[in-house]
């Protein structure tokens, strides 16, 4: 079993969420980040949401820097979670 992470800094969002979740697991870290998607983004939580987060899955650990600190330009990047209607 290896650690998974997922990265909302990855996703340049008006809020500018810095969050980033990891586990053991893939049900916990499914069951984390759909509880910040949430509480925290306003999404609902369907289906539809949890397929698209696992989706955005990577192995290992989130790095520490900011993943898209020198890649980022505003309007530039899109996601999944994003055309789900992330802020």
């Amino acid at each position: 079993m290896s650690r998974k992470y997922v990265d909302c800094r990855e996703f340049p969002s008006e809020m500018n969420c810095t969050v980033a979740l990891s586990a053991d697991s893939d049900e916990e870290l499914l069951d984390a980040a759909v509880q910040h998607a949430v509480a925290v983004h306003h999404h609902e939580d369907t289906p539809e949401l949890r397929q698209q987060i696992r989706q955005l899955f990577k192995d290992g650990t989130p790095p520490v820097e900011h993943p898209l600190a020198h890649t980022w330009s505003a309007g530039s990047a899109s996601s999944t979670i994003g055309a789900a209607g992330k802020q």
